[in-house]
């Protein structure tokens, strides 16, 4: 099967055209994974989702057939599965990966995965890892060695799926992102019972939240974050959107500072990362980033039952960062 006729179906104009259904999708997706699909046959079905509007059925369709090729990496044990794919050129510091840390020592092991494009330098996850002590892997036995040691791994998205990234890096020639933005935010590689995720226009938040109810993800959490990754403003209301045991879920979170700004406007030192968890630099705002990020993923793997005790148990982790060891790892 070619990728016309799916293109046929988006195309045929305003009086036939419709969305993909699920199996369309993985149908679609499949083709174009096996390397057959011609790339204008793949650029066309990409901008044409893009035209009528990505729907939950077609990102679950989509993540399907990737989870398909990717099965080897199901067997890696994750309690919070956390994608990193921002691109936005205005973001700061990643100072989520510290609220991931905090999470990994409550007992969590945490997979990030993803790819960053379009950002300022000091926005790089990669480059702020090595200072973080959190490792890069590239197979299943190492994302589940590293996760025993340390609890918590990041896992480029070159090692986890080329074609995945070659699809992604699209946006260069089609000048305009894609379903495979959504698709990889969803994909949730190793099966985690949970997950966290940020967007960057507020619409994708309940569209993620019907993808992760068709996928069957059992707790779910998606935020417009800073920037786009799953990193909170704690000067606002935050509406929280997704599952809960696999029921949706809506709620508002409650400010936790008065302080308000861009993330961005925060640090654009690099070295203020570590600085902020090791204690030789201090900034009661970007805490509060860090502590509010980390009660909303400590809410959604179920370690707290309401956001004020998730904010509570974060603030308890932070104090004991440095003089604690990680708890024994759950899933």
């Amino acid at each position: 099967m070619s990728l016309a006729q799916h293109i046929r179906t988006l195309g045929r104009g305003p009086s036939f055209a419709r969305n993909l259904t699920r199996q369309e999708a993985a149908e679609a997706m499949a083709e174009i994974l096996s390397g057959r699909a011609a790339p204008e046959a793949t650029g066309a079905l990409l901008m044409l989702m893009r035209y009528h509007g990505e729907n939950a059925a077609e990102i679950a369709g989509f993540v399907d057939a990737f989870s398909d090729s990717l099965s080897h990496w199901q067997t890696v044990d994750v309690g919070l599965d956390w994608p990193t794919y921002a691109a936005g050129r205005s973001r700061g510091l990643p100072w989520f990966l510290l609220s991931a840390k905090l999470v990994a020592m409550a007992g969590v092991p945490v997979l990030l995965h993803g790819w960053n494009s379009h950002q300022n330098p000091v926005a790089s996850v990669t480059e702020a890892l090595q200072n973080l002590n959190i490792k890069q892997v590239k197979t299943p036995d190492e994302a589940q060695q590293q996760l025993v040691q340390t609890g918590i791994a990041y896992l480029p998205l070159a090692d986890l799926s080329p074609k995945a990234l070659e699809l992604l890096q699209l946006r260069d020639v089609l000048g305009l992102r894609s379903a495979i933005n959504t698709t990889l935010r969803m994909l949730n590689p190793c099966l985690a019972s949970a997950s966290v995720q940020g967007v960057f226009h507020p619409s994708y938040r309940l569209l993620q939240a019907d993808t992760g109810c068709l996928l069957g993800q059992k707790n779910l959490s998606v935020i417009k974050g800073g920037g786009g990754e799953f990193e909170r403003i704690p000067g606002k209301p935050l509406p929280v959107f997704g599952l809960r045991d696999l029921t949706p879920f809506e709620e508002t979170a409650s400010p936790i500072s008065d302080e308000t700004g861009r993330l961005a406007d925060i640090s654009s030192e690099p070295e203020n990362l570590s600085g902020l968890w090791d204690g030789s630099w201090s900034n009661s705002y970007a805490e509060a980033v860090v502590i509010g990020t980390a009660a909303l993923a400590l809410h959604t793997v179920g370690l707290a039952d309401s956001f004020a005790k998730a904010e509570s148990l974060a603030q308890s982790i932070w104090e004991k960062r440095l003089n604690s060891a990680p708890k024994r790892r759950i899933a």
